[in-house]
């Protein structure tokens, strides 16, 4: 039954981002942020370079102003949330980044007072306030203050991702194929990163543990990339997008596994609220937007 095929493949997508979010952690202590971005880059777009050649894909596109802002949004946002993951606990870190789907409520509440609209849809707004009850709840007891920035770049990296979200759905009506798109974001994650990585001091040397968590973080991010587009091409939108929650359970179990992450009552609350806020979110999106979903392909 392809639902269930679908959910199979949603399930380990959300596997692999969550231990994807292992990998950087432990990359962390190693490299910069800029230069995980970079590594990361460099090997989507070899993986992607090399299945658009077996698919037949060109990479010459027509649409190079949309890639671009398309890009730099997506790599914002993995900049950003790779940092908090360096920073937070991993699922606090996790958490902060699954809010871009409350943060696409929120333009929708914004376009339609810019349009004039006479009434707002009072349940995207209380889904909006849920998800940011749920923010407050996760980092009271999971930050401490010298750790505000990082929280801070965990939350924009969810704002940004959503942005991102936009700009691929522009790219997927233009006709642009999953393969070229991905293509574009890892180049310009390559040029972000490195730009920030040789700003920053330069790259450092390379050890094989170095190595593997890099190559691993690569690998991990690009398999679920494509297990999750293929989820969405042949499954349900909301089923998805409730399965791709799983991976702030993931994470959570990842970090208190291998991170001795704390464990509190209110963060778990607070989770629970944005998994719901994002839940609601993107059933209300999916009625008022008539268009179909497309995959995110931020990571």
């Amino acid at each position: 039954m392809p639902v269930m095929h679908a959910a199979i493949l949603m399930a380990l997508a959300t596997l692999l981002f969550a231990t994807m979010g292992v990998t950087v952690k432990w990359a962390s202590a190693l490299y910069g942020t800029g230069e995980i971005v970079f590594y990361r880059g460099l090997i989507g777009a070899s993986l992607m370079w090399g299945l658009s050649r077996w698919r037949g894909v060109a990479l010459a596109t027509q649409v190079p102003t949309l890639h671009f802002w398309r890009s730099a949004s997506g790599v914002s946002a993995l900049m950003l949330w790779f940092f908090a993951i360096s920073q937070l606990p991993l699922a606090t870190a996790v958490t902060l980044n699954y809010m871009s789907s409350v943060w696409m409520a929120l333009f929708l509440i914004g376009g339609a007072v810019l349009l004039g609209a006479k009434r707002v849809d009072g349940r995207l707004v209380a889904t909006v306030m849920l998800g940011f009850a749920g923010v407050v709840s996760v980092l009271r007891p999971t930050i401490t203050p010298d750790q505000m920035w990082g929280g801070l770049a965990g939350l924009m990296s969810g704002m940004l991702s959503a942005m991102a979200y936009l700009q691929v759905k522009a790219l997927g009506e233009a006709g642009e194929p999953e393969p070229r798109i991905v293509f574009y974001f890892s180049l310009c994650g390559m040029a972000a990163g490195l730009s920030v990585a040789l700003f920053s001091g330069g790259l450092h040397a390379h050890t094989w543990k170095g190595l593997a968590w890099l190559l691993a973080t690569g690998l991990l991010a690009t398999t679920a990339q494509v297990l999750m587009t293929r989820a969405y091409a042949i499954g349900r939108a909301l089923s998805n997008a409730s399965l791709q929650y799983l991976g702030i359970v993931f994470s959570f179990i990842y970090g208190v596994a291998l991170f001795d992450d704390p464990v509190h009552p209110l963060a778990l609350a607070g989770m629970a609220m944005i998994m719901v806020a994002g839940l609601a979110a993107t059933l209300l999106r999916t009625q008022q937007v008539k268009a179909p979903d497309n995959p995110p392909t931020e990571y």
